[in-house]
């Protein structure tokens, strides 16, 4: 098995020049999927995220037949998407599930009518639905840089305004918030957060790097803001551990990923302080040792 230290001579070796540039990519998204996904976890958008994962499929069919950025053309799609679902949802008649469930079905079916004529889109679908550290070109590590820049800074700018539509959308709707707008910003964070990480861990397995090092950090504070920094930090390090592992033992670079951040969720289900398994059943434990030591007490006395 190839070392840690051997890892990093493969990372400033010019012929493995996509080896760096993966990493870059994968820790950015993390850190872009941690941030954004703590808004989708705590608003409970889960299948929102699901939805937008496959939705770019169009764009990314269209930029392929006309031989364009992968990133950019996903993007687009992505963002027309959440906005329409942003928008048709404002209609109360239907739940937001059913018009996320119309426009993700309805995106996908446009996708693959589009690649479907394209010649050898077998491959490129492959690395679409399961990702390739091989084939990241420069120009798109430089739009996934910026995009993940203006998400961050978008969610830092508009943090209160996204928080307290999740929290109450009718309060939010009093105090003379824009809903509909800030539905939008929010479903375009999602979308460009989940294009940016297509490349390295496939459209299949996006939604784990968006949700997993978020309900992570959930598990371990009740602070929103501590969460937003747990979340990109968890999927950070999965993502550099689990690159250095498929390069190691030869296997693939996003399911790596994903069950490395699998098994830090479970295990943090298990030993988290206050919210874990074991940290219930401690205070459980003493609660009942307390009760136990009130009623021997009198009896002593």
């Amino acid at each position: 098995m190839l070392s840690l230290v051997e890892f990093f001579q493969d990372l400033g070796n010019p012929l493995l020049s996509f080896l760096p540039k993966a990493l870059l990519v994968a820790v950015m998204s993390a850190v872009v999927c941690g941030v954004i996904g703590s808004h989708v976890v705590l608003r409970g958008m889960v299948f929102v995220g699901h939805a937008v994962a496959h939705s770019v499929f169009p764009g990314l069919a269209i930029a392929f037949v006309l031989q364009g950025s992968l990133v950019v053309g996903g993007m687009v799609a992505g963002v027309l998407t959440a906005v329409f679902v942003a928008v048709f949802s404002q209609n109360r008649r239907l739940k937001e599930d059913s018009v996320i469930g119309i426009f993700f079905v309805g995106a996908f079916a446009l996708g693959i009518v589009v690649i479907s004529g394209a010649p050898g889109y077998s491959g490129s679908l492959q690395n679409f639905l399961f990702g390739s550290i091989t084939g990241i070109p420069d120009s798109n590590v430089y739009v996934v840089a910026g995009a993940g820049v203006a998400m961050l800074l978008l969610a830092f700018l508009f943090h209160k305004e996204i928080v307290a539509v999740s929290l109450d959308r009718e309060m939010a709707r009093s105090a003379g918030l824009p809903i509909l707008a800030l539905d939008i910003l929010l479903y375009v964070m999602v979308a460009v957060s989940v294009v940016v990480s297509v490349q390295v861990i496939g459209n299949i397995l996006v939604i784990a790097l968006l949700v997993v090092p978020a309900a992570t950090a959930r598990l371990l504070t009740d602070r929103l803001g501590l969460m937003m920094v747990l979340a990109p930090a968890i999927g950070a390090v999965c993502a550099f551990v689990g690159l250095y592992l498929s390069w190691a033992v030869d296997i693939p670079t996003g399911g790596t990923i994903v069950l490395l951040a699998t098994a830090v969720f479970v295990l943090t289900w298990v030993l988290a302080p206050r919210h874990g398994l074991l940290g219930k059943l401690l205070a459980q434990r003493s609660v009942a040792d307390g009760e136990e030591r009130a009623v021997r007490e009198p009896v002593a006395a």
